[in-house]
């Protein structure tokens, strides 16, 4: 009967990775205790006993451990063009003073700007605050 918990184990891996739950992955680890212990017992009850119990355990105890390191606790991770945003630039173009637009260096990139009613001279230091589209929002530093 070990054969049979050793293919379930196997199947459970597998099925744990073609899904991203990991939580076939504790039934696969019950399945292995069970196939262990079926090398003592040939008794078909007691086998199931084990797996059950085994796999209860393994996902009470074990998932609040997993969620604990596995979940990030900032989901929305800055990428793109909104890495920018509270990063310091200099100004490289003036403001227009009608518009309020112009041009930004945050680190190696240029960016079109624009600010909220106030006007930024050549060598200004701002803040760059929101992305509008494809600008980006400044504010005095």
């Amino acid at each position: 009967m070990w054969y049979i918990w050793l293919i379930a184990a196997g199947v459970f891996f597998i099925a744990e990775m073609i899904t991203v739950g990991f939580m076939i992955f504790w039934l696969g680890v019950a399945a292995v205790i069970t196939c262990i212990v079926s090398l003592f017992t040939s008794n078909l009850f007691i086998q199931m006993t084990v797996f059950v119990i085994s796999s209860c355990l393994l996902l009470l105890l074990t998932r609040p451990f997993v969620d604990k390191f596995a979940n990030n606790k900032d989901p929305a991770i800055k990428t793109n063009a909104y890495s920018i945003i509270g990063k310091e630039a200099i100004v490289t173009r003036d403001f227009d003073s009608s518009s309020k637009v112009g041009q930004i260096k945050v680190g190696s990139e240029k960016w079109t700007a624009m600010s909220n009613g106030e006007t930024f001279s050549v060598g200004d230091k701002v803040k760059v605050d929101a992305i509008d589209g494809v600008k980006a929002v400044v504010s005095k530093k």
